[in-house]
C-alpha cells in the first residue's frame, strides 16, 4: 500500500492524501490550498494526479481546506463516489457554492486589472455551476456504521468533534499484495473535549497506520470555561463605555458556537441586555444546517433544547438578529447603542467584517474580539500583534479600538489534547504520519509522541510517497 501526501504536508492547508491499494486509488480529502494568490491558483488548478483515475474519495469534513477543490476534481473528470457524513454533505451544499461564488468574483476583479494592462484574461478555478454539479457524487454515511466501499475495504466514520459532521476515517483493508489485514486511521481535524454543541472526539482502540493532524502541536489553549467568563466580562465592560463588540468569526462552526454560548449567557444574565447580530449570509445558511442535525449534538445541547416548558433553539433567541441582505448589513453602521456583531471572515481578510472594522476601528469605545487562530500576514494577525495602523479596503486606519484575544473557543485539539487522544489508543500504530501542521508544530508533537509512547512519528513532505 502506498500513501502520497499531496496537501497539508508541513502546512495546515489543502488537505489531500492518496491511498493506492488493491489496484484502487482512494483520495482522502480534496481541500483548497490557500496562500498567495498566484501560487494558490496554479496549485489548485493543476491537480498532481489525474482525477479520472481516482476510484473513490472520502471527505473528513466540510471546511474549505479539506473540501474546497472537489468542484475542480469533478470538473476535471472524477466520477466516483464522495463518501462523508450526512451533515458534511449538507454543509458542502452551501459552502462549495459560496466558494464558487468567491472564485468567480476574484477572477472578475483580477480580470479588470488584466484588461487594463492588455493581458490575457483568466478563468475561475471553478464556478457556482461547477460546485453545484459536484454535489451529485456525494454519498452519505452515518457515524459508526461500517460498510464495504470496495472489495476488501471497509469504511467506518467516527465523530471527530471538530465541526458539525466532522469524521475520523477508519479503513479496514485486506491488502491482497501482502496477504495481510490492516487498519488505517485518518484523524481528520480533531476537536476538543468539553466544547459546546458537539460531542467529544471519539477515542479509537487500535490503528496499524495513523495519519494524524498536528495543527496545534506545541501550543496550548486556554480553558473554555475561563474564556466564557472572560467573554462576559469583555462584553459587559464594552457595554458600559457605550461601545460595539466586533467579532470576526468563521461562518461555519465558530459562529454557531458563539451564538449558543451567548444564548446561555443571555438567559442567565451573564451579559447585558443588548442586541447580537450575525452578519453573514453563509452563517445564516450554515446555522439552518446545524438545526437539521441534532444527532451530532452533545448531551448538554440536547438537554438545553428540551429544557423548560418549551423546546429551546440553541441558535435563536429574542435578542439575536440574523442579517442576510447587504442593506441590513449597512444599517448596522448607523447603530448608536452597544451591540455585538459577529461577522465573517474569521481572519478579517474579506467579507462584511471589513466594513464594520473600517467603520469602528478608530473608536476607542469599540472592542475587536479575536476568537480564533490568525494566519500570518492576515489583518486579524496584525491586530493580534498590536499594529498601530492597518489597511482596510485600500485605506489606512489607526487602531484606537481595544483588541482582545480569546483562544479557548478553538475547534482544534491542542498539544496535550492530541497526546491524550493518542494515549487512549490501546494498540498503538506501527506507522504514524503527521499532517496538517507547520513543521515546528509537527516536530513538537513528534518529540512528545516519542517521549511518552515510543512512537517514531514521521513528518512527510509535499508529494512524498511512503510504502506501508
Amino acid at each position: 500500500m502506498r500513501i502520497t501526501f499531496y496537501g497539508a504536508a508541513r502546512t495546515v492547508t489543502g488537505s489531500q492524501h492518496l491511498i493506492e491499494v488493491n489496484g484502487l486509488r482512494l483520495l482522502l480529502d480534496c481541500g483548497l490550498f490557500q496562500g498567495k494568490r498566484a501560487e494558490s491558483y496554479a496549485r489548485n488548478l493543476h491537480l498532481p494526479f489525474d482525477p479520472r483515475t481516482i476510484d473513490l474519495m472520502i471527505l473528513s469534513h466540510a471546511h474549505i481546506d479539506h473540501s474546497g477543490n472537489i468542484p475542480n476534481l469533478v470538473k476535471q473528470g472524477f466520477r466516483g463516489d464522495i463518501l462523508c457524513t450526512y451533515a458534511t454533505r449538507d454543509l458542502c451544499s452551501i459552502m462549495l457554492l459560496d466558494s464558487g461564488y468567491i472564485q468567480e468574483r476574484d477572477i472578475e476583479y483580477l480580470n479588470k486589472k488584466k484588461a487594463r494592462r492588455g493581458e490575457p484574461l483568466a478563468e475561475p478555478l471553478y464556478t457556482i455551476a461547477d460546485a453545484t454539479a459536484c454535489l451529485q457524487y456525494f454519498t452519505s454515511q452515518g457515524y459508526d456504521r461500517p460498510r464495504a466501499i470496495a472489495p476488501g475495504i471497509s469504511l467506518r466514520l467516527l465523530d471527530a468533534g471538530h465541526m458539525l459532521g466532522s469524521a475520523i476515517v477508519e479503513l479496514t483493508i485486506e491488502d491482497s499484495a501482502r496477504g495481510r489485514a490492516l487498519r488505517l486511521v485518518f484523524s481528520g481535524d480533531l476537536g476538543r473535549e468539553g466544547l459546546p454543541i458537539l460531542r467529544d472526539p471519539t477515542r479509537i482502540s487500535e490503528a496499524d497506520v495513523l495519519i494524524m493532524e498536528c495543527t496545534y502541536g506545541g501550543r496550548h489553549h486556554s480553558d473554555i470555561e475561563m474564556d466564557t467568563i472572560a467573554l462576559g466580562r469583555i462584553i459587559s465592560e464594552t457595554y458600559k463605555r457605550g461601545g460595539m463588540i466586533l467579532i470576526p468569526a468563521f461562518a461555519v462552526g465558530r459562529t454557531q458556537q458563539l451564538v449558543y454560548t451567548l444564548h446561555q449567557m443571555a438567559r442567565t444574565g451573564a451579559i447585558p441586555d443588548l442586541p447580537i447580530y450575525v452578519d453573514s449570509p453563509l452563517a445564516v445558511d450554515a446555522t439552518a444546517v446545524y438545526r437539521l442535525h441534532p444527532e451530532c449534538y452533545d448531551d448538554e445541547t440536547t438537554n438545553f433544547m428540551l429544557g423548560g416548558e418549551r423546546r429551546l433553539d440553541p441558535f435563536g433567541f429574542e435578542r439575536l438578529i440574523y442579517t442576510r441582505h447587504v442593506s441590513e448589513s449597512k444599517q448596522l453602521n448607523d447603530l448608536k447603542e452597544p451591540a455585538v456583531i459577529i461577522s465573517a471572515s474569521g481572519m478579517a481578510e474579506a467579507g462584511r467584517i471589513l466594513h464594520h472594522l473600517a467603520n469602528r476601528i478608530e473608536d476607542p469605545r469599540t472592542t475587536i474580539l479575536i476568537v480564533g487562530w490568525q494566519a500570518p500576514d492576515t489583518l486579524g494577525r496584525r491586530l493580534v500583534d498590536g499594529a498601530a495602523e492597518v489597511n482596510i479596503l485600500g485605506d489606512r486606519y489607526r487602531v484606537r479600538a481595544e483588541v482582545q484575544v480569546l483562544n479557548g473557543f478553538s475547534g482544534h485539539a491542542d498539544h496535550d489534547e492530541l497526546l491524550a487522544w493518542v494515549g487512549a489508543i490501546q494498540s498503538k500504530p506501527r506507522r504514524t504520519l503527521l499532517v496538517h501542521g507547520e513543521l515546528d508544530a509537527a516536530q513538537a508533537l513528534a518529540h512528545d509522541l516519542a517521549d511518552r509512547f515510543g512512537i517514531a512519528a514521521e513528518i512527510p513532505e509535499w508529494k512524498q510517497s511512503v510504502e506501508v
